[in-house]
């Protein structure tokens, strides 16, 4: 378990520099922006185009897994909704907390780390959770915060929530990978050189960038956000492992990685989806910054842990 910690510390060390970077000031909001929108429309799109371009559909693509993460998240996020309920909050709050709870850093965090950490053979499972995370669940709480304001369903959330994955570009990174693995064409090597050069800003950019942003953060309300932390970093985890390993029968492999990038910290996302429509933002912003913290160890026990699965 400490060699895995070992493994991990650098990763979050670069976090830590990216928020003493912010907090100190040379590193401001405007700038911190700027770094998160380049690492995620350039250099993590590339990465992840590369990844996929060397995969195949058949390779990615597959149903138990996908039933395992959805019931084991799902169950996770009716827990949070219904405790949520319990305190009275409205349902736009309870679709942010339960947004909290299931969605990890999976893109700036997961991507780089999990493929490095447990072999490129791990990129196929981490685009799956993604996948999952930003149809399913990114879609969902569009639907809910939308449909609560409006006081009913209409063609304009879904039009809403069709252009919002149309305009990801992780998810179109990852679809037009695929779609150039089944055309049978290799890279060029130019191409590819470009690929590597660019893709290879996206983990050291993104955690500074991860950093950075929580420089800004505040652990305002630390009850709900160390129970959403709780949710996150240990109950995620914990359910997508009965699921993976015990409901449905996902190669061992594969239910490892699942469950390493469920331990994930809340995604920086769920801030700009609650900050958008103006929903607990403090809330969310506190969830943040409490689990990316405990995450330096809890992530670290989770991949000791699942290491011995395969």
């Amino acid at each position: 378990m400490l060699a895995i910690f070992v493994q991990t510390l650098p990763f979050f060390l670069v976090i830590g520099l990216g928020f003493a970077a912010g907090r100190t000031g040379f590193f401001n909001e405007e700038a911190t922006a700027w770094l998160t929108k380049f690492v995620f429309y350039f250099a993590l799109s590339a990465m992840l185009f590369k990844f996929a371009a060397n995969l195949t559909l058949s390779e990615v693509l597959d149903w138990q897994f996908i039933k395992a993460y959805l019931v084991g998240t799902a169950a996770i996020y009716l827990l949070a909704t219904l405790v949520a309920f319990l305190r009275r909050v409205s349902i736009e709050e309870a679709a942010v907390e339960a947004q909290c709870a299931v969605i990890g850093n999976v893109g700036f965090l997961g991507v780089p780390m999990l493929t490095l950490l447990m072999g490129e053979a791990a990129i196929g499972p981490v685009m799956l959770v993604l996948a999952v995370d930003l149809i399913v669940f990114g879609s969902l709480i569009v639907i809910l915060i939308t449909g609560a304001r409006d006081g009913r369903m209409n063609v304009r959330i879904l039009a809403t929530v069709g252009m919002g994955l149309l305009k990801n570009p992780m998810i179109v990174s990852i679809v037009l990978g695929l779609s150039w693995s089944a055309l049978n064409m290799p890279i060029p090597g130019v191409m590819n050189d470009f690929l590597s050069l660019l893709g290879g800003a996206a983990t050291p950019g993104a955690l500074f960038a991860i950093g950075a942003s929580l420089a800004g953060k505040s652990a305002e309300r630390p009850f709900v956000a160390g129970w959403l932390s709780i949710c996150k970093l240990v109950l995620h985890p914990a359910a997508v492992a009965i699921s993976a390993l015990l409901l449905f029968p996902v190669a061992p492999y594969a239910a490892a990685v699942m469950i390493a990038a469920a331990a994930l910290p809340v995604a920086g996302n769920v801030y700009i989806l609650a900050q958008h429509y103006r929903v607990a933002p403090q809330r969310v912003s506190a969830s943040i910054l409490m689990s990316t913290v405990a995450a330096v160890v809890t992530v670290s026990l989770v991949i000791g842990w699942v290491a011995q699965l395969f």
